[in-house]
């Protein structure tokens, strides 16, 4: 199948609309490896993951930090695991999103992908099988701005060459789909895949 949208870019956020949300059973395999309890485990994790997503800080000084805060003594293998665990645990992809974009994909429509990733996610979101759907990916870490920042939907509209009303953009944030839209984007909020395959039918008319 083929779907076309005409004269607009459409830009996708990864988290949680191209894949889906760790599982519970990834969420407690990354806590047993870090060995303290969940309740004081995920403040700090999500504490400091914007400077992760914004590249102020590396993938060791996260783990550094979140260490500093809970007491734990992890060693560089400990590191390394949390490190895979946490990293594996975002690529499990929503399929009808994926199948979407093939959809898109194959009916021309400029595609692009925005997500406030660290650095080293940059190379997964490139060269993996979904890669090939996007003309350009965008990385926080590499753009020195987080969604909802307006910075951010400039610089991507800027490098694609368009305008911002000529930006699709579909995120799980209101708050992202929000900031987007007061800059003339056409944004839509993703919860569901049925709901943003109807989103963009009507687009492509």
């Amino acid at each position: 199948m083929a779907l076309r949208i005409l004269d607009r870019v459409v830009v996708f956020d990864y988290g949680e609309v191209i894949s889906v949300s760790p599982s519970e059973r990834e969420r407690a395999e990354l806590v047993a490896i870090a060995g303290i309890d969940e309740e004081k485990f995920w403040p700090p994790y999500w504490a400091h993951r914007d400077d992760l997503d914004r590249g102020t800080v590396d993938v060791i000084g996260y783990w550094a930090r979140i260490a500093a805060e809970t007491g734990a003594d992890w060693s560089a293998s400990d590191v390394q695991r949390l490190w895979a665990a946490d990293f594996r645990s975002w690529f499990t992809i929503e399929p009808g999103t994926v199948d979407l974009l093939a959809e898109l994909h194959a009916g021309g429509t400029r595609l692009a992908l925005l997500s406030n990733a660290g650095f080293d996610f940059g190379s997964p979101f490139r060269y993996s099988p979904i890669g090939a759907f996007f003309e350009r990916i965008f990385v926080s870490a590499e753009m020195d701005a987080l969604k909802p920042d307006p910075a951010i939907y400039l610089e991507v509209a800027a490098e694609l060459g368009v305008a911002p009303a000529e930006l699709v953009f579909v995120d799980n944030k209101s708050v992202n789909t929000d900031a987007a839209a007061a800059l003339g984007v056409t944004a839509h909020h993703f919860t569901g895949v049925d709901g943003l395959r109807a989103f963009l039918t009507d687009l492509a008319g």
